[in-house]
């Protein structure tokens, strides 16, 4: 039979009806993605990059699955010959309530990225953090430890996943911003213990919560080397910077999670500042071989992965 690879969005329906829909695909369908929106993942080149290089007969596909369905999808894919799936925005907070184990990483975030399907199973993991850690080393040549951080959108579950890499990676100092301020407040207190210990001569606390707004940031950036965007902001060409431009200086490092075909705003404003920046396809990829491994128990062919990016 001839190959035939798949780029076509799928949906609830689909995997409620799968053999019909995708029996005959070869090779089959057995990973995918489930987000809403997902039509910009480009986790379907990575991991389809990943599985020819180790010769793995079988592909990886986007799900469009709103919150709402997010239940059911997974109801079905434990009756389904899949190995696993990536749970992205808005599903990886509520996908951990809904899978029936996780590991250590994904029990401390309280978020799930990489479901494994084990004996009908699920189990879910959490790649994020790891994958943070590597893309900052990759992009800047630094490690978490030596830099102050804030991160803007720490209550959602990729902010949670990368407060707590800083944490157990001992940065110098961590700054939570959320929009709901008591959900920042709440993953501090959850963190106060790693930043008990005095590393930054001065006043200025390692560990606090701010607003999403000027005044409270404006505040704080004067002590913050990285700024990460952990929004979901910049995933529209019309969405604004979620930190206004006039408040970057040279000296900033600006991360932004959000990836596209386009620089993002807050990619734009920092370039115009002067500061480096980065977008987040290097997370995508290093989170993305941390979820291969997962699936495979093997090592990911990261060169692979990164030239199908």
């Amino acid at each position: 039979m001839e190959e035939k690879q798949t780029t076509d969005r799928y949906t609830l329906a689909d995997l409620e009806n799968w053999s019909a829909v995708a029996g005959n695909l070869t090779p089959p369908i057995r990973l995918g993605v489930f987000g809403d929106p997902v039509a910009h993942s480009r986790s379907p080149q990575i991991q389809n990059a990943g599985l020819r290089a180790c010769e793995i007969n079988m592909q990886y596909a986007r799900f469009h699955i709103r919150a709402n369905e997010l239940r059911s999808a997974l109801l079905f894919l434990r009756r389904l010959d899949f190995v696993g799936v990536n749970l992205t925005v808005p599903h990886k907070i509520a996908g951990f309530t809904q899978v029936d184990d996780t590991d250590e990483s994904a029990t401390r975030v309280g978020a799930v990225n990489t479901v494994r399907v084990s004996n009908e199973s699920l189990i879910g993991s959490n790649t994020d953090g790891d994958g943070f850690l590597r893309a900052i080393r990759t992009e800047f040549s630094i490690d978490l430890r030596d830099l102050r951080v804030m991160i803007i959108g720490a209550g959602g579950g990729t902010g949670r996943a990368i407060a707590w890499q800083c944490a157990l990676e001992n940065c110098e100092r961590l700054v939570l911003v959320n929009r709901t301020l008591e959900r920042a407040n709440a993953l501090a207190e959850q963190l106060r213990p790693f930043f008990s210990g005095p590393r930054v001569l001065g006043p200025t606390s390692r560990l606090q919560a701010a607003a999403l707004d000027e005044s409270a940031m404006r505040t704080q950036l004067g002590d913050i080397d990285l700024i990460v965007n952990a929004t979901p902001l910049g995933m529209n060409l019309s969405d604004r910077s979620p930190i206004p431009a006039r408040l970057l200086a040279p000296h900033h490092i600006v991360f932004d999670c959000v990836y596209g075909s386009s620089k993002t705003a807050l990619i734009r404003a920092a370039e115009e500042a002067g500061a480096r920046g980065a977008n987040g396809l290097s997370m995508l990829l290093h989170q993305g071989a941390s979820s291969f491994s997962n699936w495979f128990n093997r090592e990911a062919p990261i060169e692979a992965m990164r030239g199908a990016l």
